[in-house]
């Protein structure tokens, strides 16, 4: 079954070719300009952005290990407790001491 590194990497290059085709070139300063001016809502992250800083913010989530009993299907391990909106789940980008925020 795929874990969250798999689906994080297919969200990411999924991005990536987006902002190529909304660029029209795969010219990196084109294409980082696009990627900076997208949100990112897929099925791994929904109402994320990229910052200044180049780290794509998104909402997080506190999760709970389900009892066995509570499982209702193969791979259904996690009950959902809280999200955590990516605004105060990341540090803002200003306050991050980046030199590429401005």
């Amino acid at each position: 079954m795929p874990n969250m590194i798999h689906a994080g990497t297919y969200s990411a290059v999924t991005q990536y070719l987006k902002a190529v085709q909304k660029a029209g070139t795969d010219d990196p300063e084109a294409v980082s300009k696009a990627l900076h001016s997208m949100p990112v809502d897929d099925f791994f992250a929904r109402g994320g952005t990229v910052g200044a800083n180049g780290r794509m913010i998104h909402d997080m989530y506190l999760l709970q290990v389900k009892k066995p009993s509570e499982s209702k299907e193969p791979w259904d391990y996690y009950n959902v407790l809280a999200t955590i909106p990516g605004k105060e789940a990341y540090i803002d980008p200003a306050k991050s001491g980046c030199d590429l925020v401005k």
